[in-house]
């Protein structure tokens, strides 16, 4: 426990929590035995302290009862008895009075050795130990309470002293003036309060001090001023140097706004500013409105050593005017009587005044004067060299040695984030919220709210300061659900912040304003744009050169990523209005839409050769594009463009595992269709249709239209646009009755197919040779069509290939070369970031686990399978993994689970597929065996 009896007499438990000690004499109990820590404490000696000179009768009982209260509050074995007393049983240095003394005795011990830094910690750790007056609830102890105050003013004096010693004249003077009045007639406070005028430089104020205090002392006690007085007053009047050269001014912070907020989120990019503005003389902080540049600036700036002066740019309107602002922040005012036959330029004026300076000018909110900005700043660092400038704005001002730090959003938390208050974007939402709803606070309940208004805002810290201000009258849930409005949900900011900063949609207006006509044509197109361009793209469907895209990142209009130009989703909204005021959506939209068709028509027919990851990556980062270009092709009913998007797609989807997104945009472009095939276009819609099945579930009218479209066209058709069909009609329709003839037809059309779809014919003609029973001649095909996708470099084709001979190998009983199979085609389903696949092999690993008697590996390949399987749609792999985990299950006599997991298995699998017959099979039959284990378990009964 720790006890504090310098001020109010309280008593701290090992967690740091106030403990309860009830009323008045039990606290002056308390406090005139912590006085006397670790010794006893005569009972007479207690009684006058609690009671006066004049104590009541039966004082020794009411002693004993107020002792009894005590041990009570702290526990018996802290009060003890003792024949002569009481006593507290704990350590001196368990009590703030005693450590007190021990502190301030060891700092005038550090002083008196000539160790002035030590000493000043020693005294300041000692003086903060006081909360108020000290023995306060012990009031008859005036004599012990006195003796204190004089060991405080001791302290106090030669904490003052240590201070003299390090030179920190100017901070003391103000300290030792308040010492002064309060003590007048003590010296050696005026003998300090000399010595920190004149190292401030105001000698005469130090001799005005110890005239005073000469009058007062002979006043008063009709004395002369002591030896130490007198001593100081002679070295102030000699100049003594052994009065010690003055500390450094404190530096001026002119115009430096003082913030009503914490500071959430910045640390490393305030590292980084300190860390540009000691190696560079001008930083320039860029970024979009609303990202914090000011408040960065201000924090930046007040962490400076040196002068700081604040030049808020925003209210000037003319580029002339600029100088002048800086001039009136700085405080240079004009002369009493200026000669009207010589006026003074104001860059003169201030390149004057800043010529000797050591000084950090901060230049807030320069966008609209950037020529000007820039041309103030040249001037000034050339003409003085003790000045730094750190500039705020939406673009650089573009003049050698500039050094440019763009100011990002704050860093966001994943959808699904764990720990949404590890990411700056949903603290500062915390905070803000919290001020404005008492108690708010990120928990289970509201946290994939704030994450979604985050993300949403792009994590803008005024959009997220402005949505936290609407929790006054609204709910979390209320404020991410109206976001598709956000300019109108975020229109009431701070009432004294600029007009530009009080609403979102100010914010950006701002930034629009600035554009030429040029730069708003881009601005507003580009905004079709839903994962952001390349500039070659920009420039195509937008109509304008990519500089013009360049100019709107230099503005922080558009921000680059990774070689891709995109905009924050504010500012797309923004632009999106701009867009549709013009009149040129459809326009834009349908631009939009020709060159996504054009990228997939060129990236499908390289998808299935050695530059497959490339083209993969490409169609990663277009891939939200292409899907917008469908939905608007769609929309608009140019199904022509829509359906031969969504054909070039099939290959991109199915080796990435993008089934729900692909199915959900092929069936309402298949529900649009009908059943009326657009003539010459029989590939593209079958490919539409089969999209639409790979959901699993689907409607009875999409159920229809997907049987119709296996009566277009037959299972080995030969596609001569989409290519990739060849093996969805295959997996989807597959050889119906006859797998001889099927066997044959293969064969007949293998010689004349360019090498892909010979290769993946060869596949084919294995898959129906294992059919056949004919195993030799089905190993040698697969081998057959593993070289040639291995030659063209295909892996998607190889992990097909693998997967087949891995089969094979399963049902011949050679569990080891499955295994190993398996493990080669996980190996590169990963390369290819096939998720399909992936899980597909882990589900293969884990059967040849289970046929080598390894269940438990089995089920941590069928574990993630699962997942990756139900998470991107891929129905037939999440059946068989379920119906993996099952037979684990079943096998280690967990019936109950088994029969869940198989339930749940059937479920899932498509039952209108031709690949997933097997699977099927396997869950009946492992059903079957259930049955019979539960039906033996009864009937042995």
């Amino acid at each position: 426990m720790r006890f504090q009896i310098l001020g109010p007499t309280t008593v701290l438990g090992d967690d740091g929590e106030p403990v309860a000690l009830g009323g008045p004499r039990v606290r002056a109990l308390l406090t005139l035995l912590a006085l006397h820590a670790g010794r006893v404490v005569g009972a007479d000696r207690l009684a006058a302290g609690l009671y006066g000179p004049e104590p009541p009768e039966g004082v020794a009982n009411a002693l004993q009862s107020q002792v009894s209260r005590l041990r009570r509050a702290l526990g018996r074995d802290l009060v003890e008895f003792h024949p002569a007393g009481y006593w507290l049983a704990v350590e001196p240095s368990d009590v703030d009075a005693h450590r007190f003394e021990r502190l301030a005795a060891a700092g005038r011990r550090a002083l008196a050795a000539g160790d002035p830094g030590r000493a000043a910690g020693l005294l300041r750790e000692a003086l903060e130990l006081w909360r108020g007056a000290p023995l306060a609830d012990a009031p008859h102890a005036e004599d012990a309470a006195s003796a204190l105050e004089e060991l405080r003013l001791a302290a106090t004096e030669d904490r003052v002293q240590a201070d003299l010693d390090l030179g920190r004249h100017r901070e003391l003077a103000a300290e030792l003036r308040g010492l002064v009045a309060a003590h007048p007639l003590r010296e050696r406070p005026r003998a300090q309060l000399m010595r920190a005028l004149y190292g401030s430089g105001r000698q005469a104020e130090a001799l005005t001090v110890y005239d005073e205090a000469r009058r007062l002392l002979d006043e008063e006690l009709g004395v002369a001023p002591g030896p130490e007085l007198a001593a100081a007053h002679l070295a102030v009047l000699r100049a003594d140097p052994a009065l010690g050269a003055p500390a450094p001014a404190a530096p001026q912070r002119q115009g430096l706004p003082a913030q009503l907020t914490s500071f959430v989120g910045r640390d490393r990019e305030l590292a980084q500013v300190s860390a540009r503005l000691r190696a560079d003389r001008l930083v320039t902080l860029i970024g979009p409105g609303g990202a914090g540049k000011t408040r960065l600036a201000v924090e930046a700036a007040g962490q400076e050593p040196q002068d700081v002066c604040f030049v808020p740019l925003a209210p000037v309107t003319e580029g002339a005017d600029v100088a002048a602002a800086v001039l009136a922040a700085l405080d240079v005012r004009d002369a009493l009587r200026p000669a009207a036959d010589r006026p003074v330029n104001p860059l003169t004026r201030l390149a004057t005044a800043l010529a000797g300076r050591e000084l950090l000018l901060v230049l807030d909110n320069c966008e609209h004067l950037v020529e000007a900005t820039a041309e103030l700043t040249d001037l000034l660092l050339a003409s003085c060299p003790g000045l730094r400038v750190l500039v705020t704005g939406r673009e650089a001002l573009g003049i050698t040695g500039e050094s440019i730090l763009p100011v990002a959003p704050l860093r966001l938390p994943p959808a699904e984030a764990v720990e949404p208050l590890d990411y700056p974007a949903v603290r500062l939402f915390a905070d803000r919220a919290g001020a404005v709803s008492p108690g708010f606070a990120v928990n289970a309940v509201n946290a994939a709210h704030v994450v979604r208004i985050c993300r949403a805002l792009d994590g803008l810290p005024l959009a997220i300061e402005l949505a936290a201000a609407r929790l006054r009258t609204m709910s979390v849930a209320d404020v991410a659900a109206r976001l598709d409005d956000r300019f109108r949900l975020l229109a009431r900011g701070s009432r004294t912040a600029l007009p530009r900063h009080q609403t979102l949609r100010a914010v950006v207006a701002w930034s629009w304003d600035l554009l030429d006509a040029d730069e708003q044509r881009m601005a507003r197109r580009f905004s079709v744009f839903v994962g952001g361009a390349r500039p070659e793209t920009a420039e195509r469907v937008c109509g304008l050169p990519e500089e013009v895209l360049f100019s709107l990142a230099e503005k922080s209009l558009v921000e680059r990523v990774d070689g891709r130009y995109r905009m924050l989703a504010t500012i797309q909204a923004f632009c999106a209005e701009r867009l549709a005021e013009s009149g040129e959506v459809a326009a834009a939209r349908d631009a939009h839409a020709a060159c996504c068709l054009d990228l997939v028509l060129a990236a499908d027919e390289r998808l299935r050769t050695r530059e497959q990851l490339e083209w993969l990556a490409r169609l990663d980062e277009e891939s939200d594009d292409v899907n917008a270009a469908l939905r608007w092709a769609t929309e608009t009913g140019q199904v022509e463009t829509a359906l031969r998007l969504l054909a070039h797609c099939a290959c991109y989807w199915w080796m990435r595992g993008h089934r729900v997104t692909s199915a959900d945009l092929a069936a309402t472009l298949l529900l649009r269709l009908g059943a009326a095939v657009p003539e010459g276009l029989e590939e593209e819609y079958v490919t539409c249709a089969v999209v639409t099945a790979w959901r699993g579930e689907v409607g009875d009218e999409v159920r229809d239209l997907i049987a119709h479209s296996r009566t277009l066209l037959p299972w080995n058709h030969l596609p001569r646009r989409v290519e990739f069909l060849m093996m969805l009609l295959s997996m989807y329709n597959g050889p119906r009755g006859d797998f001889e003839q099927a066997y044959l037809d293969v064969q007949r059309t293998m010689a004349g197919l360019t090498p892909w779809p010979r290769a993946l014919a060869y596949a084919g003609a294995a898959f129906v040779l294992q059919v056949l029973g004919r195993v030799e001649e089905a190993a040698g095909h697969f081998h057959e069509s593993l070289a040639r996708f291995k030659a063209i470099g295909e892996r998607w084709g190889t992990v097909l290939v693998l997967s087949g001979l891995g089969t094979l190998h399963q049902e011949q009983g050679d569990y080891a070369t499955a295994y190993a199979l398996a493990d080669e085609s996980l190996a590169i389903a990963r390369e290819l970031k096939a998720t399909t696949e992936i899980a597909e092999s882990l589900c293969r690993r884990g059967d040849a686990l289970q046929c080598l008697g390894r269940p438990e590996e089995a089920r941590a390949d069928y574990l993630p399978a699962a997942e990756l399987a139900g998470r991107n749609g891929s129905v037939e792999i999440l059946a068989w993994a379920l119906l993996g985990l099952a037979e684990v299950a079943l096998r280690g006599g967990a019936t109950e689970e088994a029969r869940s997991l198989l339930l749940r298995a059937r479920a899932e699998c498509p039952d209108d597929w031709y690949s997933t017959a097997d699977t099927r099979a396997r869950i009946a039959a492992a059903l079957t065996e259930l049955d019979g284990q539960v039906s033996g378990a009864v009937s042995d009964r």
